[in-house]
């Protein structure tokens, strides 16, 4: 085989391992993992993922349970507890929240999208309508407190995974009898403990005056009691993990005492496995393997386009102005790492300062270029010092543009293939990249101009400072990978090393800003891999950065939320999750 078909051939090679892995984790036991939409309010198009166990039919209804993500997440998210439930016998249903995913909608609208969802599963022939359960981390508990509210009797018991009654809106009634039979699993490390339960640490949630009015106790709540009286719905239990935020969801204590609790409240399972018998992380670990074979398949697609006639003006050995790493490049290594943290908090406060809703909908995607705008510009002053080498603009013509948009249509049609043919998408835990809709779509042409503008001027600087003359690949892909991903992983290592350390973030007024910050430490990792491999091979930076722009754009596109609908806007979130 050719040296340039390798790297191509390995990519899916890599994708399809992963994804079969993925898949057949999360149908372990004969489950049929169904994508499904379903009506809410006013119009509006649900969306979910249904996992039917084998056992569970028409003549033979199952209990089951409506699960929810939190705030900037999307169903897959939520796979560990589909997974271990639909093994036990559980049909499970992984919502989207409203504005969120594949449903419609602004964040909040419709009690969240949760009463919908909650008549969905009931609507199943295969549903025990008597024997149904409530699960959601974060803002998702807003959904599935929405549905309980809806119908107070139309479910049996309910999983609070760091979350509470009344964030942004959700019903806030929590007392000894209301909501039905609840387990709270709240992280000692949680960082949001401030604004869920008026604690200034998660390890001291058993001693809010909230949570023991919902418990009905007289003083600190005793973890793992169990309070109340299950049979007649007041049943009350608190787990207190060692855990943070983003890992309630993630790890065995946050889903074997949800397993836990659904199997003592709930009747019928067909498999009462042990909670801690979990298989849940080998789909994870499969969709990282895919992960990184997409990766890999967009460079191999990249090399391999190179060698054909339409692209072969391109190809080009990399010939960097820098002839050594010297005091001037370290600087510019220093300055490349260390100014997108040490702004991030700052630009992201700015939030929605250039950007009306109606036309730019996300958020968080509007924090994040306002960040990238602002870093661009202090980028450019930088270049006036710091510059090296010229610009290679001749190669920001057709050949160059329709190149990158064949490499990104060959890894999007990579992840379109997987998620038809396996249901599985490219995530590992935060980090997650799903196919987009239609409505996605429309969102994501808006806002790639401004990826596309920041990227040509990032990824222009990094490849003019930072490369050098003769330097070998491994040392090039390593370098960029540190220049861009570098001073992310500082900051998340020092809030986390403090986390662990005093049970406090280094900012503890930033939890959600801290959480977005951990997925880019990969994500900006990749993007200067990428734009090293393609600069090596063209002398230019241009390729490089339209394939970043567009991969950042749709990552940041299709994950979070939506906080505009012609019917809704609910106040932007400061510090929730």
């Amino acid at each position: 085989m050719g040296g340039k078909w390798r790297l191509f051939v390995l990519g899916w090679a890599v994708i399809l391992a992963g994804a079969v892995l993925a898949h057949a984790v999360q149908t372990t036991g004969g489950v049929k993992v169904t994508d499904v939409r379903f009506p809410g309010d006013k119009g509006v198009v649900m969306s979910g993922l249904l996992y039917l166990p084998p056992g569970a039919t028409a003549a033979h209804p199952a209990p089951a349970v409506l699960i929810s993500h939190g705030y900037i997440n999307t169903r897959e998210m939520q796979s560990p507890f589909a997974i271990e439930l639909s093994r036990r016998g559980f049909v499970v249903l992984a919502m989207d929240m409203t504005g969120h995913g594949y449903s419609g909608g602004a964040v909040g609208e419709q009690g969240f999208g949760g009463p919908a969802a909650l008549r969905y599963l009931q609507s199943r022939p295969e549903v025990d309508r008597g024997q149904i359960g409530l699960e959601g981390h974060s803002l998702g508990g807003g959904p599935v407190l929405s549905a309980a509210a809806a119908q107070p009797d139309g479910y049996r018991a309910i999983v609070l995974e760091g979350t509470t009654p009344g964030l942004l809106g959700s019903p806030a009634t929590a007392t000894p009898t209301t909501p039905r039979n609840v387990a709270l699993v709240f992280g000692q490390f949680d960082e949001f403990a401030p604004l869920m339960w008026q604690v200034p640490k998660g390890s001291l949630v058993a001693t809010s005056p909230r949570l023991q009015a919902l418990f009905g106790a007289q003083g600190p709540v005793v973890e793992g009691k169990l309070y109340g009286d299950v049979a007649a719905g007041t049943g009350r239990r608190l787990w207190n993990p060692p855990v943070t935020h983003p890992w309630e969801h993630f790890s065995r204590a946050g889903v074997g005492h949800a397993v836990d609790w659904f199997q003592t409240t709930l009747k019928g399972e067909a498999r009462p496995l042990d909670p801690n018998n979990q298989i849940w992380l080998w789909k994870e670990i499969g969709t990282l393997i895919a992960f990184a074979g997409f990766v890999i398949l967009l460079l191999g697609t990249f090399e391999l386009l190179l060698a054909a006639p339409i692209f072969a003006g391109l190809a080009a050995e990399a010939q960097p102005t820098t002839l050594k790493r010297d005091g001037k490049w370290a600087l510019s290594l220093l300055a490349t790492i260390a100014i997108p943290a040490l702004s991030f908090f700052a630009f992201m406060k700015l939030g929605n300062l250039f950007f009306p809703m109606k036309a730019f909908p996300q958020w968080i995607t509007n924090q994040l270029l306002v960040w990238a705008i602002l870093n661009g510009l202090i980028t450019l002053a930088l270049g006036l010092v710091l510059r090296r080498g010229k610009s290679n603009l001749a190669k920001l013509g057709g050949p160059a543009v329709l190149l990158a948009l064949a490499v990104m249509a060959v890894g999007y049609g990579s992840l379109a293939l997987v998620d038809g043919l396996f249901k599985v998408d490219y995530r590992f835990w935060v980090l997650g990249l799903k196919p987009l809709d239609a409505v996605h779509a429309r969102y994501a042409l808006t806002y790639l101009p401004l990826w596309t503008a920041y990227f040509l001027v990032a990824i222009r600087a990094l490849n003019a400072n930072l490369s050098v003359k003769g330097e070998g690949a491994l040392a090039a892909y390593a370098t960029a990978a540190l220049a861009m991903a570098g001073g992310f992983a500082v900051l998340v290592g020092a809030q986390y090393a403090t986390l662990f350390s005093t049970g406090l973030l280094l900012t503890p007024t930033e939890p959600l800003n801290v959480i977005i910050a951990i997925q880019f430490v990969p994500l900006l990792a990749v993007v200067g891999i990428i734009a090293a491999f393609a600069y090596r091979r063209t002398n230019s930076y241009v390729p490089g950065a339209l394939i970043c722009a567009m991969l950042i754009c749709w990552y940041v596109t299709s994950g979070t939320a939506t906080h505009w609908s012609p019917d809704f806007k609910l106040p932007i979130p400061t510090a929730g999750k």
